[in-house]
């Protein structure tokens, strides 16, 4: 008798999850009932400690990004918080392995203008029984730390605790991308065709959205929380209204969409495929078509220091992270203005975050963390960014990390940076039988729309 395919599928799957349960006792999450009316449209728009060393006519203009509006953006985290003093970078690797790095910056010694930047390894384990290939950290002084794998499992962590929470088994498929929209929620995309929405106040499945036939490859929320886009295998581009948990739109784009991006402002998107990067106006107009020198691993929309517009870094096959300027105006040709080098081989992930540098200089900087199949994770100063676009080749500057750490061979494929120190106020210690005030991320803060 000859066997089933999928039989043996699902016993494979079975016994990955299996391996999991025993080193975890937390159970995974429930799916929560969807209910009828809450059903999508189809419109179409023609617990381990870590230790180191343990070895389209569907418009979004009136999405808008004022503070006051809702969606996956709470209350709180609307509010101005202070700049975190140090930074964490976590990278996963093809080898299994998890590392977890705290950056810090200090005015050095000899000269009171230079800055001495350093990275120290604050945990490395294997995390996952199969290779990692997304990691995402809670934004804004948040805690938790996802990262998800081939094995189908998404892992949670906390970061401050520097714990494994649980994992959760809600996807039949690797798992291809992981954001935190907020500190309050993670949306994860899959191999088997579906987004799924999470609670981190207790990772109950609030959604799971379906549509893409095949895998998912990538998921980008507005700024506003409002609706998330995603690409798959299946050619086509989804919009998701996050506000009632449903498919809002589709889009057939003609070729296989990679990656998804929104701008800081949420004006404009890309989506990249192979060596083709295509921006889109919010009505989904192409407004530029860019042809990158080589296979394109990773692209991410990027703020300047000043405020003061916005550029896109390309992480590549060719060693380097390209970075273009980014203008409305349809006639002006993307060229590079610099690139960032310091790897020996190709640049899988980036990711970037905003500190403040020590009180001396009483100023801000933004970096970029960049890690690359050579084992080599590089951090870059954006102030180094120039603003002018050199109009030939040969003025393109090359920037040099401000500091690297070497794992020594692993073949890193995803990176992701979260807030590590906050230059806040002294906290006055509760009296003795005050009740201990709730950390922000246990916050019962409800999804409106979805409660």
């Amino acid at each position: 008798m000859s066997s089933n395919p999928k039989s043996a599928k699902t016993t494979e799957r079975l016994a990955k999850k299996a391996k999991h349960r025993e080193h975890s006792n937390v159970k995974p999450a429930k799916k929560q009932a969807l209910s009828a009316q809450d059903k999508p449209r189809n419109v179409s728009f023609k617990t381990s400690e870590l230790e180191v060393g343990t070895s389209a006519d569907a418009r979004v203009d009136d999405v808008s990004t004022e503070a006051g509006d809702a969606g996956l953006t709470s209350g709180r985290e609307k509010k101005k918080t202070s700049l975190p003093s140090s930074f964490k970078i976590i990278a996963g690797s093809y080898e299994r392995l998890l590392y977890g790095l705290e950056g810090t910056v200090s005015v050095s010694s000899s000269a009171a203008s230079e800055l001495e930047w350093t990275l120290k390894p604050i945990f490395i384990f294997p995390a996952h029984v199969s290779h990692i290939k997304s990691v995402a950290a809670s934004p804004q002084g948040g805690k938790w730390l996802a990262s998800g794998s081939g094995d189908e499992i998404i892992k949670v962590w906390d970061l401050r605790r520097r714990k494994e929470v649980g994992g959760l088994m809600q996807h039949e498929g690797s798992i291809t991308h992981l954001t935190f929209p907020s500190r309050s929620h993670l949306i994860s995309a899959s191999e088997d065709g579906t987004l799924c929405v999470f609670r981190a106040r207790d990772w109950a499945v609030l959604r799971s959205l379906k549509g893409h036939k095949g895998r998912v490859n990538s998921v980008s929320v507005h700024p506003s929380g409002k609706v998330a886009l995603s690409v798959g295998k299946d050619r086509t581009l989804y919009m998701w209204d996050l506000m009632r948990g449903r498919r809002a739109a589709s889009m057939k784009l003609g070729y296989e969409g990679e990656l998804v991006r929104w701008s800081t402002t949420g004006s404009l998107l890309i989506v990249q495929h192979q060596r083709t990067i295509n921006v889109y106006s919010t009505d989904l107009e192409v407004l530029y078509t860019l042809e990158h020198a080589s296979r394109i691993h990773d692209v991410k929309f990027v703020q300047r220091v000043d405020r003061e517009g916005e550029v896109v870094f390309v992480a590549a096959e060719d060693k380097k992270t390209t970075v273009y300027e980014i203008s409305l105006d349809t006639d002006t040709v993307l060229r590079p203005i610099a690139y960032f080098v310091g790897h020996k081989n190709r640049v899988k992930a980036i990711d970037t975050i905003r500190i403040a540098l020590p009180s001396t200089r009483g100023d801000s900087t933004t970096i970029l963390s960049t890690v690359s199949s050579d084992g080599t994770i590089n951090v870059y100063d954006l102030s180094l960014l120039p603003s002018p676009t050199p109009t030939e080749s040969s003025d393109i500057p090359e920037i040099s990390p401000v500091v690297t750490y070497d794992s020594k061979g692993s073949r890193l494929t995803c990176v992701t940076l979260a807030e590590s120190g906050v230059d806040h106020p002294e906290k006055q210690m509760p009296e003795k039988g005050a009740k201990r005030k709730r950390d922000i991320d246990e916050e019962s803060e409800e999804w409106q729309g979805l409660s």
